[in-house]
């Protein structure tokens, strides 16, 4: 047994990494590889409080069908070539093997001639005439996502910018073609996580990365949760605390006889907990609820106007699972084209003069219905922005009902009622608020991308200068001015900002100690 002199001595040449006291607030993918690099590094008291009842956060995977997942959250790793979540789970052997239609899962925005395009007088589009479409708006984004927009359109809307290039092809004399360039425009939408392409910056899109190898990767039979559990599996147990929403971080505290930490993390049910530095990996939408009250001191001005400024919107899939398949074998999704659907500028424009009307048209804001991988009767529709929010308020049997009855009025096809219909309801989250983000129009995202990343407190702050830095770190996809909206950009930012004590407490520990 040692003596108290000697346990002293031990613990004062404990190396400071080691006796470091660090929250992480949120256990999705950010707030895991942040405490699993961590744990790796030599820290050992580390913390992971999870709101939820689950860990995963965004990545929510479940089986309400039988055996096989289905992804309510996060679906595919974007990207291969220098995406470390991606080759994790190739490391892991996690990834589906599969090819061919076995691996088609509910792409939104990813047309294939085996996609069946209706319109509203029940009339299948030729292939041919979608693919043209298609490919054209393809090529626009493609420049927008690139950076090689012309000066005129920089300080457009990616909708009005799209419009005006549309209206200069031939392609815009056809009526099938103007409404399949709309069911492009409403497609694009889920990748952007907006109402409306109106609301999100032409301009700014430049500044995203799309890493390169297929873009769409599947995960195996254990779904995305099997990813967040590999990192799981990196932390000690009770690391983890479910159910334990916070309710204020107070920070920049003075040291005192009791403590000498300088943040305080108080749980909404009473539970409290003293760090040196603590890092906050929330949703950009509970921030924009929430922050205000959730600091003390308040954040700075930089990081309240980059929280109010870059957007952060609701995507969500409805899931219909039928006893039967009733579509044929050779169709990958059945996709409805409008006459006059939300994405027209004129009916854009409208509904946002004409109040709450626009709640009684939400289903048009539904793409199609895309089959799912390893689900032979199921189909998933995708729905985002204030539509998809509307939806989550609706009952699922009602929903499903909509469902069925656009199915049967653009294809004519005999479609049974659904025997499950599931939804997912990130807007109601409380913890959540919304899927991902986006830049509005007008915004500098690379400047509130990096404000939102930048840890507490700041360099240039007055009062703070004898402070120990580091307190309060941000980590989460919109905190990446290159890879928002990803799962590998959650992933990284942890990483990063796990790094930054890594390199704190190198920098300041001795190389050895003396006898």
């Amino acid at each position: 047994m040692l003596s108290k002199s000697t346990k002293e001595t031990a613990h004062c040449r404990m190396s400071p990494h080691s006796a470091a006291r660090v929250v992480v607030v949120g256990a999705g993918l950010a707030g895991l590889s942040a405490a699993s690099t961590l744990v790796k590094a030599g820290f050992q008291h580390i913390q992971v409080l999870e709101a939820m009842g689950r860990p995963g956060g965004r990545v929510y995977t479940t089986r309400p069908f039988g055996q096989n997942v289905i992804e309510l959250g996060a679906n595919w790793i974007h990207g291969q070539e220098a995406n470390p979540l991606f080759l994790l789970a190739q490391e892991q052997g996690l990834l589906l093997e599969e090819r061919g239609s076995a691996s088609i899962m509910c792409l939104p925005g990813s047309v294939t001639p085996r996609d069946y395009f209706f319109r509203e007088s029940r009339r299948q589009l030729p292939v041919d005439e979608v693919e043209q479409v298609c490919s054209f708006f393809s090529g626009l984004t493609s420049r927008a996502f690139e950076s090689e927009l012309e000066p005129r359109h920089s300080s457009q809307s990616l909708g009005g910018y799209l419009d005006e290039e549309f209206a200069q092809s031939p392609l815009a004399a056809s009526e099938d073609g103007a409404r399949v360039f709309e069911w492009c425009k409403r497609s694009e939408c889920t990748d952007e996580a907006s109402s409306s392409l109106y609301e999100v910056s032409a301009s700014q899109l430049g500044h995203y990365v799309a890493l390169e190898g297929g873009f769409f990767n599947s995960l195996g039979p254990g779904g995305y949760q099997a990813l967040a559990d590999t990192l799981l599996d990196n932390l000690p147990p009770g690391a983890v605390l479910c159910d334990r929403p916070v309710h204020s971080i107070h920070w920049a505290l003075q040291e005192e006889k009791n403590h000498t930490c300088p943040v305080r993390v108080l749980c909404q049910g009473g539970q409290c907990f003293m760090a040196d530095h603590v890092i906050v990996t929330v949703p950009l939408g509970f921030l924009k609820e929430n922050a205000v009250a959730m600091f003390e001191p308040a954040l700075p001005k930089s990081k309240a106007d980059a929280i109010e400024r870059l957007g952060f919107g609701t995507v969500d899939k409805i899931y219909l699972r039928f006893e039967d398949r009733f579509w044929p074998h050779d169709c990958a999704g059945i996709q409805l084209v409008w006459d006059a659907g939300p994405e027209d500028e004129e009916v854009y424009q409208h509904s946002q003069s004409e109040g709450g009307a626009w709640r009684d048209m939400w289903y048009k804001k539904i793409c199609g219905f895309d089959t799912v991988a390893r689900h032979p009767t199921v189909l998933c529709g995708w729905i985002t922005g204030r539509e998809a929010q509307h939806m989550e308020s609706l009952d699922e049997k009602i929903v499903g009902e909509v469902c069925v009855r656009m199915l049967r009025s653009f294809t004519g096809w005999s479609v049974p009622e659904p025997a499950q219909v599931l939804m997912s309801k990130w807007g109601s989250e409380r913890f959540v608020r919304g899927s991902y983000t986006y830049p509005p129009p007008g915004v500098d995202a690379v400047r509130e991308h990096t404000a939102l990343a930048a840890p507490l407190p700041l360099p240039c702050e007055a009062g703070y200068s004898q402070a120990k830095p580091l307190q309060v770190l941000f980590a989460g996809e919109a905190t990446h001015a290159n890879f928002y909206t990803t799962t590998h950009g959650a992933y990284m930012t942890g990483i990063r900002e796990a790094q930054r004590l890594i390199d704190l407490y190198a920098d300041s520990e001795p190389d050895s100690y003396n006898e």
